[in-house]
C-alpha cells in the first residue's frame, strides 16, 4: 500500500461520480461532502479540522459559478485539491539559513528516527551546496551518540561529540568549532524520551536559550496518526517550533497527521522521510501531495527524481537511441539501473498523471525486473546488441545461464521488440516524440 492509499481511493470514487453528471444539485453536492468528510476521518484526520475543511469546500462548491458550469464535477474537485493543499500550508516551507552558522535544533520521541533524520537533513544539505556539522547532544539512550557517527559517515558530515558532558555545554562547544572550521549549518541532535515529560522539555528549552537556533525541526512518525498531531502541539507550544519532518510517510497509507498538523499547530511540515536510505528525504510540497492524493500525479516530482538519476548527456544519448531505433538490451539495463536509483516503479506509475485510475488494481512485480536483469546478462554482448541473433539454441543456453525458462526468455524478446515498434510509431509521429523528450 502506498502514501494516503486509502484515502485516494475514496475520494477518487465519490468524484467519479460527480463528474458524469452534467449538472450538480445542491442535494447531490452534499451528499458528496458527507462521503469526503467520513473518509478524512477514516483517513485519520483530526475532527475539527475535517469539519472545517468541508466548510470550507461546501461554501465554495455551493457558490453561483459552480452550480452554473459546464463542468460542475471538475470545479468541485479542483476547490477540493486547492482547500487540500492550504491545509497542509499551500507551498513549500524552506529551512531559515541566511545566519553562518544557521543553527537547526531537532527534537522529537524515541522511535520518531530523530538521528537518523539528522543523518538525511545533513546529506540533503550537503547536496545543495552546504557543509553541516552534526552535533550529538543525546547523552541517556544508549548508543546514540555512536548512532549519530554511523549515519554521519554515510551522509560524508563530520559528527561534533564530548561524551555525556552536560548538552547544553556541547551545543555551545559545537558552534563554536563550526564557525572556527567554515562549518555553515549546525544540525542539534536533542535527546528524545518514551513520553513527553517536564525533565525533556527542560533541557529543550535550555539549549534553545543558550543557541538561538532559526529552525527548531521536530520529528513525528507519520504512521502515529492523531498521535503525532498531539504530539506536535505538545512541542510547539513549549518550544514555538518551526516546522516538522514527517518519517514514515511511505508507510502511512491514511494520511491524517499529513492533513492535520499545519491545521493544529499553524506549524508546516517542511520534510518528509520516504525510505530508509541516507537519501530517502523530500521537502514537503502541499500542492503535490494534494495532487496525489486525488490521483493527479506528480509530474514535478517525477522530473526531479529522473534528473537526480539520469544526467542530461545520458538523457540526450537515449533520446538519440530512441529516434534512431537503436535501442539495446545494453540500454535496458541502464535503464533498469536508473528505475532503482528513482525508487520503486509502482511509485514512479503514480506520479504519471492519470496513471492511477488506468493502474487500479494493478501491481507491476518488480522481482519480474530482476528475473528480466538475469536474463540480459546471461547474454553475450553480440546478443545484446543484436538480439534478431538469438535463436532457439542461444535462447536455451540464456534460459539455463540464467536459472529462468526458454518461455521466460520467449517473453522478454517479444516485450523487447514491442517496445522498439512503439518507439518507430513515436519517432513517425513528430507529437509524440516531443511528448516524450519535450519540456
Amino acid at each position: 500500500m502506498a502514501l494516503f492509499s486509502n484515502l485516494s481511493e475514496r475520494l477518487n470514487h465519490i468524484f467519479s461520480k460527480l463528474t458524469k453528471r452534467g449538472k450538480l444539485t445542491e442535494l447531490e453536492i452534499k451528499e458528496a461532502m458527507r462521503e469526503v468528510r467520513i473518509a478524512l476521518l477514516e483517513a485519520d484526520v483530526n475532527y475539527m479540522v475535517a469539519k472545517n475543511f468541508i466548510n470550507n469546500v461546501s461554501a465554495k462548491a455551493l457558490g453561483e459559478d459552480v452550480m452554473k458550469s459546464l463542468t460542475p464535477g471538475q470545479m468541485v474537485i479542483k476547490i477540493v485539491k486547492d482547500e487540500l493543499t492550504a491545509l497542509m500550508s499551500s507551498t513549500n516551507q524552506k529551512l531559515q539559513l541566511s545566519y553562518n552558522p544557521s543553527i537547526i535544533m531537532m527534537c522529537g520521541l524515541q522511535g520518531a528516527g530523530k538521528t537518523t533524520m539528522c543523518g538525511k537533513l545533513g546529506a540533503y544539505l550537503k547536496k545543495s551546496g552546504k557543509k553541516p556539522l552534526l552535533v550529538a547532544c543525546d547523552i541517556y539512550r544508549p548508543a546514540a551518540i555512536n548512532q549519530l557517527q554511523v549515519v554521519g559517515k554515510q551522509a560524508n558530515c563530520e559528527v561534533f561529540e564530548r561524551g555525556t558532558q552536560n548538552p547544553v555545554k556541547t551545543a555551545k562547544q559545537a558552534i563554536e568549532h563550526a564557525k572556527k572550521q567554515g562549518f555553515d549549518v549546525v544540525i542539534i541532535d536533542t535527546a528524545g524520551r518514551l513520553h513527553i515529560n517536564e525533565e525533556l522539555m527542560d533541557e529543550l528549552k535550555n539549549i534553545k536559550k543558550e543557541v538561538s537556533p532559526q529552525e527548531i525541526l521536530l520529528v513525528v512518525d507519520a504512521m502515529t496518526g492523531q498521535d503525532a498531531v498531539t504530539i506536535s502541539e505538545s512541542f510547539n507550544k513549549d518550544l514555538d517550533i518551526t516546522g516538522v519532518i514527517l518519517t514514515k510517510l511511505d508507510g502511512d497509507t491514511r494520511g491524517g497527521a499529513a492533513l492535520s498538523i499545519k491545521a493544529i499547530t499553524g506549524k508546516p511540515i517542511k520534510f518528509s522521510g520516504v525510505g530508509e536510505k541516507i537519501g530517502d528525504i523530500e521537502p514537503f510540497y502541499p500542492d503535490r501531495i494534494a495532487s496525489r492524493i486525488l490521483g493527479m500525479g506528480d509530474v514535478l516530482s517525477l522530473i526531479e527524481k529522473a534528473q537526480e538519476a539520469v544526467s542530461e548527456e545520458e538523457a540526450k544519448k537515449l533520446e538519440e537511441k530512441f529516434r534512431e531505433n537503436s535501442f539495446t538490451f545494453e540500454d535496458y539495463l541502464v535503464q533498469m539501473e536508473n528505475l532503482k536509483k528513482m525508487g520503486g516503479i509502482n511509485d514512479i506509475l503514480k506520479m504519471i498523471p492519470g496513471a492511477a485510475s488506468k493502474l487500479k488494481g494493478v501491481v507491476i512485480d518488480e522481482k519480474q525486473l530482476a528475473v528480466n536483469k538475469a536474463i540480459i546478462q546471461s547474454m553475450t554482448r553480440e546478443e545484446r546488441l543484436n538480439p534478431e541473433i538469438i535463436k532457439a539454441s542461444r535462447r536455451k543456453r540464456i534460459a539455463d545461464g540464467s536459472g529462468t525458462s526458454i518461455q521466460q526468455v520467449n517473453q522478454l524478446l517479444k516485450q523487447f521488440e514491442q517496445s522498439k515498434e512503439m518507439m518507430k510509431q513515436l519517432k513517425n509521429n513528430k507529437r509524440g516524440m516531443r511528448g516524450m523528450f519535450g519540456r
